[in-house]
């Protein structure tokens, strides 16, 4: 564990350390790649973003490393989800506030508009991000913090979070639709965990994880075994893999239910705790929703476009 006397020496020395022209532009480190993302639409030109974790890490279990340590320390703002989905981190994230602005931009979200936790009591589900209304919310939480830390960048801090409001608004639009076309006896979204809470709520899915919201919990052969019955019994034939989670779980499903005679297919790979590869569409928020909604809809019989919203997405 950092001590706070630690926090402050190795952030004096990576400010010493950096170049005049890195220290003009606002030092921002996210946690996830959603988060990053975020920033870095907000931020623009004026920001430097980097993200502690990439595509395939699963935040939940995710500890800080070195690297982290010493990133963290160096930045001007410290972006994080907060609600319990950085486990491993909020005790190192709590001590770093202290010496620095680290905000948890999911917790800006009034809790009436939040999900409880079934893992944690007291506590709510953190994937936020998968209502793109509710991450309007995180939006603007960036955007305020990144004007608090910047002043002089609010306007272009401004300027930029509402042109991404606008796209988050088109997103959900699309969202919708596509969604609201399977057919209502099939929306049932079967995943590895249960990330899929606020999707659910927001698009009429009845949605269940095998694990729970955490990764960190296990499931039983004995939840497998209900799950298979299930499966069985509503002649449910598509559940989904997730980018971030072994698929192993999936996998035991689709045998229990071949060894009772009934047949089910992965529906596709869904992005839950993490964002597709830098540099892709998938790779960014926009795409990631994009991909998630169209992706579920083709698979439960829904009907949307191969390539997605703008015919942006690498599916085959």
């Amino acid at each position: 564990m950092l001590t706070r006397r630690l926090l402050l020496a190795m952030t004096t020395a990576a400010a010493l350390a950096l170049p005049a022209a890195a220290q003009d532009r606002l030092s921002v480190v996210a946690t996830t790649g959603m988060i990053a993302d975020a920033a870095r639409q907000v931020g623009g030109d004026l920001v430097d973003v980097t993200a502690l974790m990439g595509p395939g890490v699963d935040p939940h279990a995710y500890r800080q490393t070195r690297t982290d340590i010493v990133a963290t320390a160096q930045a001007d703002l410290v972006l994080w989800n907060g609600l319990y989905l950085e486990a491993q981190l909020e005790e190192f994230l709590l001590e770093l506030a202290e010496t620095k602005p680290v905000v948890a931009v999911a917790e800006t979200i009034p809790p009436t508009q939040l999900i409880g936790s079934e893992d944690y009591e007291g506590r709510f589900d953190p994937h936020v991000w998968m209502n793109p209304n509710l991450w309007s919310r995180v939006v603007l939480a960036t955007r305020d913090a990144m004007i608090a830390a910047q002043p002089e960048g609010a306007e272009v801090f401004t300027a930029n979070a509402a042109a991404h409001l606008d796209e988050l608004a088109e997103l959900a639009v699309y969202s919708q639709t596509v969604l609201a076309s399977v057919p209502a006896e099939s929306r049932v979204l079967v995943t590895a965990h249960d990330a899929f809470n606020y999707f659910g709520a927001a698009y009429g899915f009845e949605v269940v994880g095998i694990q729970g919201i955490s990764t960190e919990s296990e499931a039983g052969l004995q939840r497998i075994a209900e799950l298979v019955d299930m499966l069985v019994a509503r002649d449910i034939r598509a559940v989904f893999v997730e980018s971030s989670v072994s698929d192993r779980n999936i996998r035991a499903l689709i045998e229990g239910a071949a060894a009772q005679g009934h047949e089910v297919v992965i529906g596709g790979e869904l992005f839950s705790d993490a964002m597709g590869a830098p540099g892709s569409y998938e790779g960014t928020y926009l795409g990631m929703i994009d991909h998630n909604v169209t992706v579920i809809s083709r698979a439960l019989g829904g009907q949307a476009p191969q390539g997605g919203r703008i015919d942006e997405l690498a599916m085959n």
